[in-house]
């Protein structure tokens, strides 16, 4: 898992958005534990549209399962943070009420006593501005 988040944030500072596709289907896939954070953050990074549909892409996946504690805040904020960027609205299919969102938060019991998106909202924004600096400087 190392090597794998590294990956993604090498690719994110130096914007190999020609990696996303494998990011998005690693993400998919969700095969090993401790990577999927950064492959989110890339995506995030990368800030495209096509970016947006492979996060939401997870998102129909994995927020059927709130038996998993897997990548499923970090991707909708990621999510959350791409609409920002791009001025869309996907994210809003997720949490609207009655939306998947709402249903995983409450029916994940590794969950409970959480905030909801605004943590992860926060760290997705902080990632970003933490790699706009690196690849700056």
């Amino acid at each position: 898992w190392r090597e794998r988040r590294t990956a993604a944030w090498l690719a994110a500072v130096s914007r190999r958005d020609h990696f996303r596709e494998r990011l998005g289907a690693l993400l998919l896939e969700s095969e090993v534990c401790c990577a999927g954070g950064a492959y989110c953050v890339a995506l995030a990074r990368f800030g495209t549209a096509r970016d947006a549909d492979l996060l939401a892409a997870y998102l129909d996946r994995y927020l059927h399962r709130p038996d998993l504690a897997y990548d499923q805040p970090t991707a909708m904020a990621a999510l959350a943070y791409t609409d920002s960027v791009l001025h869309s609205d996907r994210a809003s299919h997720f949490l609207q009420e009655g939306g998947l969102w709402p249903q995983w938060f409450q029916d994940a019991p590794h969950m409970h006593g959480n905030d909801g998106i605004s943590t992860y909202l926060g760290g997705i924004r902080l990632a970003c501005v933490v790699i706009d600096e690196c690849a700056n400087s």
